[in-house]
């Protein structure tokens, strides 16, 4: 619960602020350069998941995303998430998550602002504070799991 304090609203927070920042300051014809060629500012509405995949399908990703809080929830309250590092996803989880609900319940789509450009790839999607969240909740994940249970056998197994 300490982590959803201290990580999550203030990651929350951050999100709402600076799409509230982007809503007000840009407009979505336009592109600000930050650094040119490589990174702008820019207002994107988002539909759909990630990289707009399955655009025009709010209502679900509502449901999804409602139902993501609600396991998210109830994972942390059964202690699913025992280490710092699972603890720490799940506090960035919760923030991402709750950015892109509201989001989606304030204006109808997400609002996206992140522009790069990357040499080797060209445009990348555009993302914002919430999605930076989510990933790195994922890579968090990925990598505890790699050292969840070492110390411990296996259920089932005996010791050696």
């Amino acid at each position: 619960m300490k982590l959803w304090v201290t990580i999550s609203l203030p990651l929350y927070l951050l999100d709402q602020l600076t799409k509230w920042l982007v809503l007000r300051n840009i407009s979505t014809e336009e592109v600000i350069p930050v650094i040119p060629g490589f990174f702008n500012l820019v207002q994107v509405h988002n539909t759909g998941a990630a990289f707009g995949m399955l655009k025009n399908n709010n209502v679900f990703f509502v449901a999804l995303s409602s139902a993501a809080l609600i396991v998210l929830v109830g994972l942390t309250w059964r202690g699913v998430f025992s280490d710092r590092l699972s603890r720490l996803a799940a506090a960035l989880l919760l923030a991402g998550v709750a950015g892109n609900l509201t989001d989606r319940l304030r204006h109808g789509h997400v609002i996206d602002f992140l522009d790069f450009i990357l040499p080797w790839y060209g445009r990348w999607p555009s993302f914002n504070v919430a999605d930076s969240c989510i990933c790195v909740a994922a890579g968090l994940l990925i990598f505890s799991s790699f050292f969840d249970g070492k110390a411990k056998p296996a259920a089932g197994s005996s010791p050696a």
